[in-house]
């Protein structure tokens, strides 16, 4: 008897947890959203504006702020956020308070391409971004690109230049003269660098930083004009 009696507290009270939980989170799913909160990855938002990834985030939702939270799809507003051409990455989240969440990634550019009157970024990833109305970045420069195809060559060039401290100060421009063949532009002293292919690339880098560093000390630097780095252990110079 104390066994049945003991079974049937145990099944009215799983019952009553079972009532209690289905309660609590058909009041949570109907629950309205109150606010949309968007962040930004380091604060980080030259490119996309709070106010771009509210609009998106409200078109793709009527009345978004009026919704219940049952109907709100995280998953489709983290891809319609993504549809932005400066948004890397998207994260969308709900919290018990009704207060829908972005989290915000935007891509990063390491270089400009400039082609006949058209102009785009190359992001980090090596694909191309449109440019802000709201910021320029103070980027490489790149021309020579012939139907907007960023090729391997090119991206491992300017991503090799964004990431070194030396070259990120010294190259402002690369031109690109065949699919696989390459020029740089300097900030000091306004020298072209004919690079040549990639072949031996890092090689070809060293070259040029040992060359530059003494040209640099002993001040004449100014009186090169071109710098070829194509020819093995030694770099050919012509003056101006």
């Amino acid at each position: 008897m104390k066994k049945y009696i003991s079974f049937i507290k145990g099944l009215l009270l799983l019952c009553f947890v079972v009532f209690l939980y289905g309660f609590t989170s058909q009041r949570n799913n109907a629950k309205k959203i109150a606010k949309i909160n968007v962040s930004f990855e380091n604060g980080d938002n030259l490119f996309v504006t709070y106010q771009t990834v509210n609009k998106l985030l409200i078109q793709s939702y009527e009345g978004l702020k009026n919704q219940p939270k049952e109907n709100i799809f995280l998953n489709k507003l983290e891809e319609t956020l993504l549809s932005n051409e400066m948004i890397e990455k998207a994260e969308v989240y709900m919290n018990v308070n009704g207060e829908l969440g972005a989290i915000i990634k935007q891509k990063t550019p390491i270089a400009r391409v400039n082609q006949n009157n058209s102009a785009y970024y190359i992001d980090t990833n090596g694909k191309k971004m449109p440019l802000s109305s709201s910021y320029s970045a103070r980027v490489l420069i790149v021309g020579g690109v012939e139907n907007s195809n960023i090729s391997d060559e090119l991206f491992k060039l300017v991503e090799l230049i964004y990431k070194d401290d030396f070259l990120k100060k010294q190259i402002v421009g690369v031109e690109q003269i065949s699919t696989r063949e390459f020029i740089l532009r300097t900030r000091v002293g306004n020298q072209v660098v004919e690079l040549g292919n990639l072949n031996q690339l890092h090689q070809k880098i060293k070259k040029l930083k040992v060359f530059y560093k003494k040209a640099i000390k002993d001040k004449t630097l100014k009186n090169y004009k071109t710098i070829n780095l194509e020819y093995t252990n030694q770099v050919v110079c012509t003056k101006n």
